[in-house]
């Protein structure tokens, strides 16, 4: 990620360019490449598509104090996907960290805390906005059938089942 100055006279917050993209991904049936937490990968995807990935890097820009490594609203949207993924604390990116090839490079959990302090009250009006206009792309493009004022909750839920054959005989 590169900052870019407005101008070397001019007063404010530093443009952020956003680089650190996830690696692309193909889908295949050969078995081959199989992937733990790909429900979660898609999500992300969904967060890129509609926007909500650059509208929180956007929230969260004027707390960038320093050419960042992690942009701040990225690391957000990883805090979101870890949550939805059944983490209950920062620590828990661990699950997205530790595959690279799935989802890139993920934040640190001190960088991650960090991210998260930065969010004052100001922030999160800002966030909430980032919100509201990502939820607006969705519904533009035809993901949401209903409109809703309140949130919309999507629950994905997946359950493995067991089950064997016992041939029977019939009397």
């Amino acid at each position: 990620m590169k900052l870019r100055s407005n101008s070397s006279r001019e007063k404010g917050t530093s443009k952020v360019e956003r680089s650190n993209q996830r690696p692309s991904l193909s889908v295949t049936a050969d078995g081959k490449g199989v992937a733990a937490h790909a429900g979660t990968r898609l999500l992300a995807e969904m967060g890129d598509f509609v926007g909500v990935t650059s509208a929180l890097s956007d929230a969260l820009a004027p707390t960038v104090q320093r050419k960042p490594r992690h942009d701040p609203g990225r690391v957000l949207l990883d805090v979101a996907l870890t949550l939805a993924d059944g983490g209950d604390c920062l620590s828990d990116l661990s699950v997205l960290r530790d595959q690279p090839t799935l989802f890139g490079a993920v934040a640190s959990t001190p960088t991650a805390s960090r991210v998260v302090d930065s969010v004052d009250s100001e922030r999160l009006d800002a966030i909430r906005a980032a919100r509201a206009e990502a939820r607006e792309r969705a519904w533009a493009a035809g993901l949401c059938p209903v409109r809703t004022t309140g949130p919309l909750i999507i629950d994905f839920d997946a359950t493995l089942v067991e089950a064997y054959f016992v041939p029977t005989t019939l009397p």
